[in-house]
This record gives C-alpha cells, sequence and structure tokens, in this order.
C-alpha cells in the first residue's frame, strides 16, 4: 500500500492544494491525515472539505482541532494561536464543526506494521522534539512504525537494538529505507506552517510494499496565503512567519 501522509494543514488551502498537485492520485493508495486540520490559517472550512473529499483511510485529531471545535480549551494557547482557534471557531460551518468533533484521538492502528498519532502514542498532545523524547516514544509505540506530527519539523528517528539514529531532511527529497527489525517514529513537517526554516509545504509518501519512506517539500503561494489571513482579520504575525518558515 502507497500512502500519501498529511499533518499540521492548518487551514492553508493554497498548502495543501500545492501538495496534492505535487502527489497527484496515481502516485498514492490512500491517504493518511495526522492532525490539525485547522488554527493559524484562513480557510479551515475550505481544507476540511478538501480533506474529506481524498476519502482518508484515518485521520485523527491535533490540538488545534479539539480547541476550534469545542472539545477543549483554549487556555493552554498563546496569544495569538488563542485568537485564532477563537476565529476558526465561529468560521467553521456546522458540518465541519461536527466532523472535527467526531475525529478520533490517536493512536490509531493503520496496519500490523504501522500507526498514527498526533503529539505521540503516550499523550496525543505530547511534543517530541529530541532524542529522548523520541525514545519514550518509540517505548509506548505498539507498532514497528509511528507516524507523528505536532511539531511542524520534519524528522526520522529510527532504534536499532539500544543505538537511536536521526535523520533530518536537507530541504530535497529525502528517501529513507524501512530496515527489518528497525523501530521507526517519523514527522513528514508541516503542510500548512512549516517551522524549519523552510517556508515550503512538508509531506511525506510511504510505501509499505517497497519498504521505503520518502519525505518531500513543494513551492506554493505563500504571499496568497499570507493575504488570505489578513483578509481575515487574523494577526498579522500569522502571515509573517509562513514566508520565514517559522
Amino acid at each position: 500500500m502507497r500512502y500519501l501522509v498529511l499533518t499540521d494543514l492548518h487551514a492553508n488551502r493554497h498548502a495543501l492544494e500545492a501538495v496534492l498537485e505535487a502527489a497527484p492520485p496515481a502516485s498514492y493508495d490512500r491517504v493518511l491525515v495526522l492532525g490539525d486540520l485547522v488554527g493559524y490559517g484562513a480557510d479551515p472550512n475550505g481544507v476540511i472539505e478538501r480533506v474529506r473529499a481524498l476519502d482518508p483511510v484515518a485521520v485523527i485529531r491535533g490540538n488545534h482541532d479539539k480547541v476550534a471545535c469545542g472539545l477543549d480549551s483554549a487556555e493552554d494557547f498563546n496569544t495569538v494561536a488563542r485568537i485564532a482557534a477563537l476565529w476558526t471557531m465561529h468560521a467553521l460551518t456546522p458540518d465541519n464543526r461536527e466532523y472535527l468533533q467526531a475525529l478520533p484521538a490517536g493512536p490509531q492502528r493503520i496496519t500490523d506494521e504501522l500507526e498514527i498519532c498526533h503529539g505521540a502514542p503516550f499523550d496525543e498532545d505530547a511534543y517530541v522534539f529530541d532524542a529522548a523524547d523520541a525514545m519514550d516514544a518509540l517505548d509506548a509505540a505498539g507498532r514497528p512504525l509511528c507516524l507523528f506530527g505536532h511539531t511542524h519539523l520534519p524528522v526520522v528517528f529510527a532504534r536499532s537494538g539500544r543505538g537511536l539514529a536521526v535523520t533530518v531532511p536537507d530541504g530535497d527529497d529525502t528517501v529513507v529505507g524501512l530496515e527489518p527489525g528497525t523501530r521507526y517514529l517519523m514527522n513528514p513537517g508541516s503542510v500548512g506552517q512549516p517551522r524549519d526554516g523552510d517556508s515550503r509545504a512538508a509531506f511525506a509518501l510511504l510505501d509499505d510494499g517497497a519498504r521505503q519512506l520518502t519525505m518531500r517539500r513543494v513551492v506554493y503561494p505563500v504571499e496568497r496565503a499570507q493575504e488570505a489571513i489578513l483578509a481575515a482579520g487574523l494577526p498579522a504575525s500569522l502571515a509573517s512567519r509562513l514566508a520565514a518558515g517559522r
């Protein structure tokens, strides 16, 4: 099975459309979405509707999804994130709000070899940033390959025995072979709000038959996403950060 892996779309329809153009339907069989469809960006309804049209095999919720649909409080968000979440809450159509409310928490089993989560296998809202976080997450994972999001930083942690290898993509397509007996924790990076200093939208393609993961980046019209944010009356910092990839 070949999967298109998307996470942290954050209501950025322009970035999502660029990803889907770069990864046409012939390049994958099914879609996996690892949470945070909304928050920060100006087109939550457009992104949700585009995702729903893809008929993903699995979509799990992220922390911004929970707050925007009323399942959780925004009290732990910073000021800008809180403003965006409350704006999103009012912008959502009733149908799309119900869709977010019905999304399951991670981790979710996809196959005997694969599971997905938003933050970490032990806590859907936990961040996995460094080797210590990764070791805890790998200990908690129920499958050899766990895909996660939340940090907006593309990375692959691979543990064989007691050793941990870390692969950070260099900006171009990065191909990782999946070795038998090795456990993996992989974040494709954010579609809608990258934070690794690269403004291009990030996504991944997983071919479990070939045991290969390809992490990719694609240019999208950042200025149009920025214009949409400003036109919606959202904080200007949400527009400026898109160009910096931060």
